[in-house]
């Protein structure tokens, strides 16, 4: 997506790391613009106006004019960057060129709609498995974010990649069966073990089983001992 902002870079002649930390000490970013046939160029960017293009809605995608002091003044997409892992600081940028006229490829946050009925009427959980999809299209046409309905999954169902609306000219690169999300049912809980120290009531004893004649043995048996009388 293409916004009206454009960043100040300075062209660097020197490279390496000494010269990185010159930079970074001086409150500048090393950076590297390339791309659309044209000889890469090593800069120094203002590295919270990197970040501020990072954490912006529309990210990495986002497009801006690029000013090298001297030099050209270009449409560029920020592809990679290198974070201090305490500081959280930038540390490197690499950019791209791009041409306005001509198609790209982007990955495009998925966001899903709904609570589906898997979760509410049948107690099932729903799992997100991908959370952005490849994409194909013009710089102007570069989706925010693009959304999914999920209101109508049941356990055993899923949404693919293949499942998701795109906006205008915009065309799908990742795989269609992609699962992007599913329904699947919830654990059955552990029955929970007796807890160390606690009494424990003892089984019944089962009392033994009597057997009671009928009433057709007793009248025989009762015969049987008139016999051996006589």
């Amino acid at each position: 997506m293409a916004i009206n902002i454009t960043i100040a870079a300075e062209p660097r002649s020197l490279r390496g790391k000494n010269e990185a930390r010159r930079l970074r000490a001086s409150g500048s970013a090393p950076a590297v613009v390339y791309g659309i046939g044209k000889d890469a160029v090593a800069v120094a960017v203002n590295p919270k106006e990197m970040v501020r293009i990072l954490r912006s809605k529309t990210g990495h995608n986002t497009i801006f004019h690029l000013a090298i002091k001297d030099g050209e003044n270009t449409p560029v997409m920020i592809v990679d960057w290198q974070r201090d892992p305490v500081k959280d600081t930038i540390l490197h940028v690499d950019m791209k060129r791009i041409d306005l006229t001509l198609r790209l490829v982007v990955k495009v946050p998925v966001h899903t709609v709904g609570e589906p009925e898997g979760v509410k009427l049948q107690g099932g959980l729903h799992e997100v498995i991908t959370r952005e999809i490849e994409v194909e299209c013009l710089p102007d046409e570069i989706p925010e974010f693009l959304s999914i309905d999920v209101s109508k999954l049941v356990i055993g169902q899923a949404v693919r990649a293949s499942d998701v609306p795109l906006p205008g000219s915009v065309r799908l690169l990742s795989p269609p069966e992609a699962v992007i999300s599913h329904i699947v049912t919830m654990k059955a809980e552990e029955v929970a073990a007796p807890v160390a120290g606690a009494e424990v009531a003892p089984a019944a004893v089962a009392e033994p089983e009597v057997i009671k004649k009928g009433k057709k043995e007793e009248e025989e048996e009762a015969a049987d001992d008139k016999k051996k009388k006589k």
